[in-house]
């Protein structure tokens, strides 16, 4: 929630900047989170929850709400004034999260969020890749995810042929790095409560699942960017790679296994758009791509 509160602090300023022609809502892309580290640093759970005492789930709509009405007002008042309009946000993600901490205790003693994030944690931003893989753009070279929530039109994405893109997955996670992907998950074989994802056979064959196909559903919009999630294992059944996905969202608890579903290579191949990856998970990728 500290990442959350700051992305829509930046989409503030950005839609200052933009004079209101972005999108605005809940939801971003994972390599939000990088980027928001380089500004802001990191913090533990347990120093903010983004919640109001006594308050059990994460619930924006009210919160959301407020902030598409005041941003409504900005643009029909044409009051374009960033630092009123990132204070008037603060006020009202204060009300709904409470205000993230500047500086708070860890271990004993009093640190910032950067200083948590350069000597406690120790991760570097810079480390992590963004790949998608799409015939809209030229492969193995940076491009950006035309997608609604990438809303500051990140170029960063390496573009990838389809097989690479599966390989990243495989040996990422074969190498013990997990990895947040994005994709579609308003489809017919992905079942919140059966705790699955598949391509049934009768939307598309396994054996034509590939390049042309893919491209197809992004081009007429079947395929989108609904949410995006956490890849932590695998196990392989009869040369089948099933994907151990774990969920954060509402609906990934809706199943026995709370939080946590198998998502079938196929899924990955034809619905997920993008990965972001420690450099180390795909490093067979990137070398044939930075010389």
């Amino acid at each position: 929630m500290f990442f959350v509160y700051y992305e829509y602090i930046e989409r503030a300023r950005a839609f200052v900047k933009k004079r209101g022609n972005m999108q605005f809502g809940q939801g971003s892309e994972a390599n939000a989170v990088p980027k928001l580290m380089k500004k802001y640093g990191a913090v533990p759970a347990s120093a903010y929850t983004g919640k109001l005492e006594g308050q059990e789930f994460h619930n924006h709509d009210g919160m959301l709400k407020e902030l598409k009405a005041y941003l409504k007002w900005v643009k029909e008042s044409n009051s374009w004034n960033e630092q009123m309009v990132i204070n008037t946000f603060k006020n009202i993600l204060n009300t709904y999260m409470t205000e993230p901490p500047s500086i708070f205790i860890y271990e004993g003693k009093e640190i910032t969020p950067i200083e948590y994030l350069e000597n406690v944690i120790q991760l570097n931003p810079e480390d992590y890749f963004s790949f998608m893989s799409t015939q809209s753009k030229t492969y193995n070279e940076k491009g950006e995810l035309v997608e609604p929530d990438n809303w500051w039109h990140d170029d960063s994405y390496y573009n990838v042929h389809l097989d690479d893109f599966l390989f990243i997955f495989k040996s990422a996670i074969t190498e013990g790095y997990t990895m947040s992907f994005c994709g579609d998950v308003s489809e017919p074989g992905y079942d919140r409560y059966e705790e699955v994802g598949i391509i049934p056979s009768y939307d598309i064959p396994s054996d034509y699942i590939n390049e042309d196909s893919r491209e197809y559903r992004m081009y007429n919009k079947s395929t989108t960017d609904d949410h995006c999630m956490h890849i932590v294992g695998y196990t392989e059944v009869k040369d089948d790679w099933w994907f151990l996905i774990k969920d954060s969202s509402s609906s990934g608890f809706d199943g026995p296994n709370k939080g946590y579903r198998f998502m079938h290579e196929d899924y990955i191949r034809l619905k997920i758009l993008t990965i972001l990856v420690y450099k180390y998970g795909a490093k067979d990728v990137l070398d044939d791509i930075i010389k």
